[in-house]
């Protein structure tokens, strides 16, 4: 292990996958990524990326494990292995993609499927207990592989005070943090969060947290529509033909999540089955179309973003520019909705600095993978709320 360690570090490029399925549940984001250095001094380019759909089956057997009263040890302990597999496949077929054999790869790093993230301290025995849950057996991708894997990036984070996320903003430093320009680096995925770079702001000064509801009230809300026929709202198409109900948004808008002060992270806990059931009711009590109601979710997104710019960020800072990534950056419905609530701020997105906004998460996975493997902490305790910097991850030979 030392040696395979100390032959790693001698490298000046390490090529490095990156695994990541997210909180829309939707598949596996592969990307193999070759990075140079590491730190302020990373370099990277993307040599291949590709998503694995789950099947439907699949997707529900993950989605049962979301809710307490549809899972059980049993059903975690089985769908951990399981999703192993399916991560080490995506792996493989992703070195494929790639024109690679697995003996190419020096490294793969995997942030697993969370199922459930509770960052909120419980009192139990008299100790405060911050906790959250990610499967996807590290041990089955290296053992599949042959190659050395990283997993379990949120824990360590947590076990110094911190909300185990987001961890996004670190790499989103790296890449778009070396210029004068204020920048905010929007992900809308299934949980929307921003991270604040460039400028004079140091790493330990960086403003990152979740905004709230991304996709996951909007694919929600289209699927319980259509009874399942559809997943989300293609190309914003749905919304497009509604208007937004100001009595519903303005209802919406008081969740709780929305006042509370960074720190903070969220997930379906918060916006997921029981918090779409309720907007349904509403809806359905005020007579909403399903073009309306749509409309109307997915100005809550945008909504739920721009306030936590008006309140956190441009008091403070000149916005120079908004780059979106994540599922969000490809509905068009919502990106005009962005753009209007912003302008005069311009709005763009990940693939106008050569970047695709599916990847990048994946792309990111494989950044904290090359820091962990060079000893560096990745966690940003401005951000996180934790106590300290810390290494993440843990290391599968």
């Amino acid at each position: 292990m030392i040696e395979r360690w100390e032959r790693l570090l001698a490298k000046r490029c390490l090529k490095v996958i990156g695994l990541n399925s997210g909180t829309s549940c939707d598949g596996i984001d592969a990307a193999v990524v070759e990075i140079e250095g590491w730190g302020k001094s990373t370099r990277l380019r993307l040599l291949a990326y590709k998503n694995y759909n789950y099947t439907e089956e699949t997707r529900r057997m993950i989605e049962e494990l979301f809710n307490p009263q549809t899972s059980g040890v049993d059903k975690i302990c089985v769908s951990n292995f399981y999703l192993g597999e399916l991560f080490a496949q995506a792996a493989l077929e992703i070195i494929k993609e790639a024109g690679m054999t697995p003996g190419e790869i020096d490294l793969i790093g995997s942030h697993g499927q969370t199922i459930y993230h509770r960052p909120g301290p419980v009192i139990v025995g008299g100790i405060p207990v911050r906790s959250t849950l990610q499967i996807g057996e590290a041990t089955v991708i290296a053992e599949r592989t042959g190659v050395l894997t990283i997993a379990d990036f949120r824990p360590r984070d947590l076990a110094v005070g911190g909300e185990g996320a987001p961890l996004i903003p670190y790499v989103d430093d790296l890449l778009f943090g070396r210029d004068n320009k204020h920048r905010v680096i929007q992900n809308i995925g299934g949980i929307a969060n921003l991270t604040l770079v460039g400028g004079a702001i140091q790493p330990e000064e960086i403003i990152a947290f979740d905004t709230g509801p991304g996709n996951m009230v909007i694919d929600g809300v289209v699927s319980n529509l259509t009874a399942g026929r559809l997943r989300y709202d293609r190309d914003g198409l749905i919304a497009a033909e509604g208007q937004v109900h100001a009595g519903l948004l303005a209802k919406l808008l008081t969740h709780p999540f929305l006042s509370k002060k960074p720190p903070k992270s969220t997930g379906r806990e918060e916006f997921g089955a029981e918090f779409i059931g309720s907007v349904l009711e509403k809806a359905r009590k005020i007579g909403l179309t399903p073009q309306d109601l749509t409309a109307t979710v997915t100005a809550f997104t945008v909504e739920s973003i721009a306030q936590h710019y008006e309140e956190y960020i441009i008091p403070r800072y000149s916005l120079d520019e908004i780059i979106i990534g994540g599922g969000g950056a490809y509905n068009p419905t919502l990106m005009r909705m962005m753009e209007e609530r912003m302008a005069p701020i311009p709005v763009k997105r990940h693939e106008d600095y050569g970047l695709s906004s599916d990847a990048k998460e994946a792309v990111a996975f494989a950044v904290l993978a090359n820091e962990t493997i060079h000893g560096l902490p990745a966690n940003l305790p401005s951000v996180t709320g934790a106590v300290r910097p810390v290494v993440l991850g843990k290391i599968i030979p």
